[in-house]
């Protein structure tokens, strides 16, 4: 499903290669300390950062000159890129079509999405008089409503308590096997991987090591996991 072929980013004295292949409906988890290159990776796949070798190969279709527009790929990031003058639908819409013009199917896919998430009594509200983990749903259904085929989440829960993040990685995980997505999951937590994800990569030292099961990684890690955990 996704492929990573020969990935070379090499910029500013800042280098990381990744050469791998998540099978579908793969959860992987992504981790490794700070500033190794976690987010860049999430940002050459949605198209954000472009490599300088190699190829992103998207259910077998080369996407690395596609624009992060036209790629079947939607990122959920820490500050959840929440509109405060829209309301929760409008904020979700604009997942479906920019200009809110919504046709009538589209409308039943956007009260679908709100109610998926648990939404429907405040689809009127506008964000800032939400908590943070309804914030947070609402990012999730913006992507929810997208065709997408890629769930990318760059720790977008990090701000959430214990109990809260544990209910929207919950959430996520089913809805990633709901819609059959591959989801790419950055996150400095091994509980956290290991809540949802099935295969964990680690990326440390210039490198994105090959998926391993999550599980076994984590009941024997590697010296370059250990030294970071």
């Amino acid at each position: 499903m996704l492929t990573l072929s020969s990935i070379v980013y090499d910029v500013n004295k800042f280098r990381l290669g990744a050469d791998f292949r998540l099978p579908k409906s793969s959860r992987v988890a992504i981790i490794g300390p700070s500033g190794a290159g976690k987010s860049t990776l999430l940002s050459i796949i949605s198209g954000f950062t472009k490599p300088c070798s190699g190829r992103v190969i998207l259910d077998n279709e080369d996407i690395t000159l596609f624009a992060p527009g036209q790629r079947k790929v939607t990122t959920l990031f820490q500050d959840g890129n929440l509109f405060p003058h829209l309301t929760v639908e409008q904020n979700i819409g604009l997942g479906i079509r920019p200009d809110l013009k919504l046709s009538s199917s589209q409308i039943l896919l956007l009260e679908a999405a709100i109610k998926r998430v648990g939404l429907s009594d405040f689809s009127k509200r506008k964000p800032n008089t939400l908590s943070g983990g309804q914030q947070s749903r609402i990012s999730l259904a913006r992507a929810l409503v997208r065709d997408c085929l890629l769930l990318l989440l760059d720790e977008p829960f990090s701000a959430l308590g214990p109990a809260l993040k544990s209910e929207m990685l919950e959430l996520v995980k089913d809805i990633s096997i709901e819609k059959d997505l591959v989801l790419l999951f950055v996150t400095h937590d091994p509980e956290d991987a290991k809540q949802i994800c099935d295969l964990s990569v680690v990326v440390a030292e210039g490198n994105v090591y090959p998926p391993v099961c999550t599980t076994e990684l984590f009941l024997n890690p590697p010296e370059i996991l250990k030294a970071y955990l």
